[in-house]
């Protein structure tokens, strides 16, 4: 068993450049390859990351401020409670408008993204 609180995560600056924005990652679990992975990503008001897709399902989790989920059809607006499946292969964005917002990323074991 593995107990994580957040707060005893400190935020790591995200350098990746799927962001356009300030960017931190708290990685909650899934430092090695063999696990679930699973990390707080916190956006600063107006950051965002770029269209992309991945080759696995991804879960999000809002836990914080308000969002934007898009892909190349929808955008939808996101709330704090509110869950996001975005299916592997599907071309997306999430990020904030203009206020803090961060969301909880779920997916499989393998290499961090971001």
């Amino acid at each position: 068993m593995k107990v994580v609180r957040t707060s005893d995560i400190e935020a790591q600056e995200s350098t990746s450049k799927i962001f356009r924005g300030k960017v931190s990652r708290q990685g909650i679990i899934g430092e090695s390859k063999d696990e679930l992975r699973v990390a707080v990503i916190n956006f600063s008001p107006g950051a965002v990351n770029v269209f992309h897709t991945h080759t696995f399902n991804q879960i999000l989790y809002v836990t914080k401020g308000t969002g934007i989920v898009a892909t190349e059809s929808e955008e939808v607006t996101v709330l704090p409670d509110t869950f996001i499946f975005i299916p592997a292969g599907e071309r997306h964005w999430h990020g904030s408008r203009d206020k803090e917002f961060s969301h909880i990323a779920i997916m499989p074991p393998g290499e961090t993204s971001f």
